[in-house]
């Protein structure tokens, strides 16, 4: 059953070398990855695919046939598969909304988890996905694959080692070349699509193209605008870098620029978070940008297009992380090159091979890292969307004097 105790779902693979079972949940354009992962790692096999949209479901089952791989069954329903004995893990890649509570749902089915970023879709999901790992006792993993890069788990030894001083701010870059979505009008919802399942936990409203299929990122029912689908990376690696959780304060500026279009949120944001460690201050920073941009500190400079990455700020040097899997570094007043490293990460393997040990210390964004950095960011739109300052208690999880701010902080749900 769905609601299974702790004891019951307590699981451990016998082996080493057994098969690990995993349900793909969300068949889209993540999706791609996370299959190519579970056909590709050695004994993990891709058990069960599950999307409300059939021409999903139907396009990975024919890159299963291409690959010369036995069709996984599907399903429009993810609770069609939580109480199949013979899945291991979970595998979500649906949108925002949907995360934290099918999170739950195979934790408390005794299914181990790796969900995309951001795990939450609030600060309240924040907390509750964690909660139910550790009540559950599951494996669960942030889709976020920067953590597993060796090239910035150095980077990020060599900060707090202090080889570039006191690391006092971090900045982080998402300028991403985003067009208009335009308008689109109320129509039929398509053949072969579970509107109401994917509407899920959110109010539901008519369908229209631009609330479905990738557009959803616009809109606050269903995503957190680009600050929580590209900018959730840069944020986290900034709070990681930087060695902070909560902060005592958050402000977050911007607005929708330059289109008359369907989108909610914002395409030019600009965000601020401030710490205390330990009696001294520290300063993380965020720019969201949707047009025409430059490529800042080199950032994407070898390459046209997006600039994506974070730069860190020490009293000795500072580094420069370019993209999830490259750092530079420069020292001195001078800017002499300091150490560099570029190599591609391995976060899909990293959750498996936890899986198997059952240690979830080992985990490179396990699920309570992952959802202190949603929480920066879930807090930083909140200061968008209510227009000033939030300071913010992290014994209470609450905005101090701010009764409005405390309501964004969660969501009516829709029944049951």
């Amino acid at each position: 059953s769905v609601a299974a105790t702790a004891a019951q779902v307590v699981r451990a693979n016998p082996s080493p070398n057994d098969t690990v079972r995993v349900a793909l949940v969300g068949c889209g354009g993540r999706g791609n990855s996370h299959m190519g992962a579970w056909t590709t790692i050695p004994n993990v096999s891709l058990a069960a695919l599950v999307d409300v949209d059939d021409s999903h479901s139907e396009r990975f089952v024919g890159a299963m046939q291409r690959k010369e791989l036995k069709p996984a069954p599907t399903f429009r329903d993810i609770r069609k598969i939580l109480d199949d004995k013979n899945i291991d893990a979970v595998s979500i890649a649906t949108p925002n909304h949907w995360h934290t509570l099918q999170t739950i749902w195979a934790c408390q089915a005794g299914k181990d988890v790796y969900v995309e970023k951001p795990c939450s879709h609030n600060v309240f999901e924040s907390r509750q996905i964690v909660a139910a790992a550790r009540k559950y006792n599951r494996i669960v993993q942030q889709g976020s694959q920067s953590r597993s890069s060796p090239a910035l788990q150095e980077a990020v030894q060599k900060m707090k080692a202090g080889e570039f001083g006191e690391v006092y701010m971090a900045r982080g870059l998402c300028f991403k070349f985003r067009n208009t979505i335009g308008k689109t009008p109320v129509s039929p919802v398509p053949p072969g699509v579970d509107y109401d399942m994917w509407t899920g936990p959110a109010p539901l409203r008519p369908f229209t193209k631009n609330r479905f299929h990738y557009n959803w990122h616009w809109f606050w029912d269903t995503g957190n605008g680009d600050l929580g689908n590209q900018g959730i990376h840069e944020v986290d690696i900034a709070r990681w870098g930087l060695g902070v959780t909560h902060p005592t304060k958050v402000s977050a500026f911007g607005g929708k620029y330059m289109f008359d279009d369907d989108q909610e949120t914002p395409n030019t944001l600009n965000c601020a978070w401030e710490f205390n460690v330990a009696g001294k201050p520290k300063l993380m920073e965020f720019d969201v940008r949707h047009w025409y941009s430059n490529h800042e500190a080199s950032i994407g400079a070898d390459r046209p297009g997006n600039t994506i990455g974070n730069t860190f700020y020490g009293s000795e040097g500072y580094v420069v992380i370019d993209g999830y899997t490259k750092y530079t570094s420069f020292l001195g007043k001078d800017g002499k090159p300091g150490p560099a490293r570029s190599e591609r990460e391995h976060h899909f393997e990293n959750f498996i091979d936890a899986v198997r040990s059952r240690k979830r210390e080992t985990l490179n964004a396990e699920i309570e890292e992952g959802a202190m950095s949603c929480t920066l960011m879930h807090l930083a739109n909140v200061s968008y969307r209510v227009g000033r300052t939030l300071h913010w208690d992290e014994k209470t999880w609450s905005v101090k004097g701010d009764a409005e701010a405390n309501k964004l902080l969660t969501r009516p749900y829709r029944a049951p």
